[in-house]
């Protein structure tokens, strides 16, 4: 195992797709990645469709997303201060042994008919903990296992695993779900995968860690991120970006469930999952594309159309005449969201220095933390005017942040 402040060894940058993926250790990293975003978005389907079991109503779900997104909204920064200073493996493992203690929590409950809107919410509160050190550990890792030249790279292969979660994760949810597993079955999957990605670690070295680390306070640590991030304008505009279509747009699935009964009048269980895994098959195709272009200088213009056809899908999406037409539509969300997603990560780190990975990820994170906090309230907004109306109203949403801060950035680009 290598010494902890020894930098990866030097391979030749060679273009390609899949270039990265040339580096042994982020190989291993990659590979462990997928066994910890499949039961996340797992989580998406089998949190929604067991919440709303439970109380026939959007609102309950958006009360479980709620805990998460508190977690995240005051840990997420935290989180990214740390994987600047802490040994990034160990995070990692902490906090994938966490996702498996809570959803295996939930089989249990699930099992013995005890699980409850309120225990779920604290569940992923827990959750949401986790995942604010762990979003931002992993992709400073990826950076940090392999040459400068191929950081953009790295950043945007990174994204494969989450969109390809995105794909897998609502199959094998809607598999579950309509076996004889059922959701129990669905959440002990969820724990054994991502105690399976907290294993693979050992086959990574010692992260490196920064040598004046000890010299300063976390707190402080988080207070010089932000002012870098505020230092820098171009910076500044990407992670406000980001936040605020994300925020805006991503808040739709906390309504699919009620979209699916109300508007096709299928049961939320067998209708859910193919309009997820629709639109994560978008995100992987797109992901697969832009990754080859992650460290072009071509990648801002791209970045900046992705959310326009984010908001063109939900628009189609809430417009849909039927349900195949539906799932259409979440093709377009899906290659909107993915590509916005992962030229997010390739545009950031081409515009931050090594030293604070950690902090300005965590930044883009809270977008997430707000997704789950504007769950609950967009939930019961559609719950009061309806689930097409919503998926118009926050396309609008969409388009509007897109051509306003969307603008400002081209202007720093010229």
């Amino acid at each position: 195992m290598r010494d902890r402040y020894e930098l990866p060894p030097s391979v030749p940058a060679r273009a390609g797709t899949f270039a990265a993926l040339g580096t042994r250790d982020f190989r291993v990293l990659w590979s462990g990645t997928w066994a910890s975003y499949i039961p996340f978005f797992m989580s998406n389907v089998v949190n929604g469709v067991v919440a709303f079991q439970l109380t026939h109503v959007n609102r309950g779900f958006g009360a479980v997303m709620l805990g998460q997104g508190l977690a995240m909204a005051v840990l997420a920064p935290f989180g990214g201060a740390g994987a600047d200073r802490w040994p990034k493996r160990r995070l990692l493992a902490a906090s994938q042994t966490c996702g498996a203690a809570v959803f295996g929590s939930f089989a249990v409950l699930l099992a013995l008919h005890s699980l409850t809107i309120l225990a779920m919410a604290l569940g992923v509160f827990v959750l949401g903990v986790a995942v604010s050190f762990l979003g931002p550990a992993r992709q400073a890792l990826a950076a940090e296992l392999v040459v400068p030249e191929l950081r953009g790279n790295a950043v945007a292969l990174n994204q494969i695993p989450l969109t390809g979660s995105q794909l897998l994760g609502p199959a094998i949810a809607g598999l579950l779900l309509n076996s004889p597993f059922g959701a129990v079955g669905a959440y002990a999957l969820m724990s054994a995968l991502y105690a399976i990605a907290a294993l693979s670690l050992f086959w990574l070295p010692k992260s490196l860690v920064r040598a004046n680390a000890g010299d300063s306070h976390l707190f402080a640590d988080l207070v010089e991120g932000l002012e870098y991030v505020w230092a820098h304008r171009r910076l500044r505009l990407l992670v406000s970006f980001f936040v605020c279509v994300i925020v805006a747009g991503f808040s739709y699935v906390t309504m699919l469930a009620g979209l699916v009964e109300h508007a096709f009048e299928r049961g939320a269980q067998a209708g859910v999952p193919p309009l997820t895994f629709t639109s994560a098959l978008g995100g992987l195709v797109i992901s697969l594309i832009t990754a080859r272009m992650a460290g072009g200088v071509r990648v801002l213009p791209l970045f900046l159309t992705m959310p326009f056809v984010f908001a063109a899908g939900l628009l189609c999406l809430g417009a849909a005449p039927s349900y195949s037409a539906a799932v259409a539509a979440m093709l377009l969300v899906g290659i909107g969201f993915g590509g916005f997603q992962t030229l997010n990560s390739a545009v950031i780190v081409q515009n931050t220095e090594p030293a604070y990975f950690g902090r300005v990820f965590s930044l883009s994170m809270l977008a997430f933390a707000g997704v789950s906090l504007m769950g609950l309230p967009v939930a019961a907004f559609a719950d009061a005017v309806g689930e097409r109306t919503t998926l118009a109203v926050l396309s609008a949403a969409v388009v509007a942040i897109s051509l306003g801060i969307g603008a400002m950035l081209r202007r720093t680009h010229s």
